[in-house]
């Protein structure tokens, strides 16, 4: 089991023994139901080009795709926000390894839809170091066919433990991306892609750095 793996386990075992049953029946239902949507297949596959992009990091610069692919290859990955903790292990998990994406010429984005401020506290906090770019209202999600609304029912149990999507990605859409990691070549194709509706699952960074 990888590191990454591992931290994920911890999270489901603390979940299960500090959650109501009820709360994590809610969790399990939304992930089936999305599941039964084919958003995965639905959504854009390896060999279709990744969309041109100019999003906001933390800085308040602008971070365009096409900049990036003239220094070489661009993993992008989504998350759905900093109060997931299977987000953040990943993005931890991804900044282990970003001494070597350097040595390559490789550009690491992580993109979510919630505000720069919170990006920037994320940021801080897990010492990244890399770009975090915000994706306002999903647009560039929505693109990728990897954007969905949270259904009501889950909206409330997030909000019961004081997750409110509003605050975080100012708006009141309750959409979130699915966890989604792409490699993009300078030509802009996608050479390898993660994505899964099961927030649970995260990509196996050994898997993506041999797809490099």
């Amino acid at each position: 089991m990888t590191n990454l793996a591992k931290k994920i386990d911890e999270i489901n075992k603390n979940l299960v023994a500090q959650l109501p049953a009820d709360i994590i029946e809610v969790f399990s239902q939304s992930i089936q139901e999305l599941k039964s949507s084919k958003i995965e297949e639905n959504s854009t596959q390896v060999g279709n080009k990744f969309p041109n992009f100019s999003l906001k990091n933390t800085s308040n610069q602008i971070i365009h795709l096409n900049e990036l692919l003239k220094k070489g290859k661009v993993i992008v990955a989504f998350f759905r926000g900093s109060w997931c903790p299977y987000c953040n292990v990943e993005l931890k998990a991804l900044q282990d390894h970003i001494e070597f994406f350097k040595e390559k010429n490789i550009s690491l984005v992580a993109i979510a839809p919630q505000s720069e401020s919170y990006n920037k506290e994320l940021e801080v906090n897990h010492m990244l170091h890399y770009d975090i770019l915000t994706d306002q209202d999903n647009t560039l999600a929505k693109q990728l066919g990897i954007s969905f609304e949270l259904p009501n029912y889950a909206v409330t149990t997030y909000e019961k433990l004081g997750i409110k999507l509003s605050k975080y990605n100012k708006n009141d859409h309750n959409e979130l991306p699915i966890p989604a990691v792409y490699i993009i070549d300078t030509n802009y194709n996608i050479t390898y892609q993660f994505v899964d509706s099961n927030y649970m699952n995260r990509v196996n960074i050994q898997d993506l750095i041999d797809q490099l």
